[in-house]
């Protein structure tokens, strides 16, 4: 069964083809982030414009990558929601009128589940049961996923996504948007310990999380390093010293969330997803991760997964893996409508 995936949420067109015995033959992949760049963010409308731009030529070399066509297509999966309105039309607009077209099924898939599902593509695939990761630029949270659409929402961040705290801090320190990876590389130039930031909630004794006091308190930083330097700017090596600090936080946080979301459901696989999971600071310090489940017993080794990075941003791959799943359980009905406000909680067991 051949699966076409759409994606175009927000700032990524995606388009991907999935086999469900071949696996993953076609990705075509394209980034607005230059054109956002110079608006310092993403502007709705342009990324919109852009979608309807894109989607149909990518469409056209994924299925020259893959070396099919049209008519092999059994079905149609897009991103229904969360997202920007406008650039999810796009996506549904195209999807819907293709499967049409076709006569197959169209398929609307959560973009969230879309992230969470994302390691299965890898080839060192993790088992059900485990505990999900999802960190993005718009949602963190904590999932217990026992299957495909069995899925129980354990915690989550109260306020800002951990990528968003990430390119907010980075706009702060006069980084270039998008500003979250460039500070994860400048964090490994800064020195331990000169700046040391709060690590919100972290012994809240539940698994919420909190990550906006962090910007508060990285702006009281560069407001008091700039009024001592001579010509009342930032170093380079404070700019970087702030960037260790606050990365180690953020790690910190969901290093210690991650690990109790582990001990609280006797699970012990753990799988990381979305943007933030192609953090260096946090593959490196989740991958020592271990379980000590009671005093003088021996740790117990968690595994953990990670997409390959080229998967953890935005695309259709991960929409066409979701939609060849759901296909394979239950025949699904067309939708054309999107939902850019939709909690994943929504299609939680």
């Amino acid at each position: 069964m051949l699966v076409l995936g759409i994606e175009s949420s927000c700032d990524e067109t995606g388009v991907a083809l999935y086999h469900t015995e071949r696996g993953l033959i076609g990705n075509q992949l394209h980034t607005q982030m230059a054109m956002h760049a110079e608006y310092g963010g993403v502007v709705p409308e342009l990324a919109s414009r852009d979608h309807i731009r894109r989607l149909v030529p990518l469409t056209h070399a994924c299925l020259k990558e893959a070396g099919q066509t049209f008519g092999d297509i059994d079905a149609v999966a897009f991103t229904q929601g969360p997202g920007l309105g406008g650039a999810l039309l796009a996506g549904s607009g195209y999807a819907n009128a293709l499967a049409f077209a076709l006569g197959k099924p169209v398929i609307p898939v959560h973009h969230l589940e879309g992230h969470l599902l994302s390691p299965l593509l890898a080839e060192d695939k993790p088992d059900f049961p485990f505990v999900a990761l999802l960190v993005s630029g718009g949602h963190t949270q904590l999932m217990a996923v026992r299957g495909i659409g069995d899925y129980t929402l354990l915690g989550e961040s109260v306020d800002d996504a951990a990528g968003e705290a990430f390119d907010k801090t980075a706009k702060l320190l006069g980084l270039p948007y998008p500003g979250g990876a460039k500070l994860s590389e400048l964090a490994k130039l800064g020195r331990p310990d000169v700046y040391t930031f709060p690590r919100p909630m972290l012994h809240s004794h539940d698994l919420q999380m909190s990550f906006s006091g962090l910007k508060t308190a990285v702006l009281t930083a560069v407001q008091k390093a700039e009024a001592a330097s001579e010509n009342g700017s930032l170093s380079e090596q404070t700019r970087n010293d702030i960037c260790r600090a606050f990365q180690d936080a953020v790690v910190d946080v969901l290093f210690a969330k991650a690990k109790q979301a582990l001990i609280d459901t006797g699970f012990r696989t753990l799988v990381v997803a979305g943007g933030v999971g192609a953090n260096w600071k946090l593959r490196e310090s989740l991958a020592a991760l271990s379980i000590k489940p009671a005093p003088k017993t021996k740790p117990e080794a968690v595994k953990v997964f990670f997409p390959p990075l080229p998967l953890c941003t935005d695309n259709g791959a991960m929409i066409a893996f979701a939609g060849a799943m759901h296909l394979q359980k239950s025949a699904q009905a067309g939708a054309f409508n999107v939902k850019p406000r939709w909690p994943l909680t929504d299609i939680v067991k």
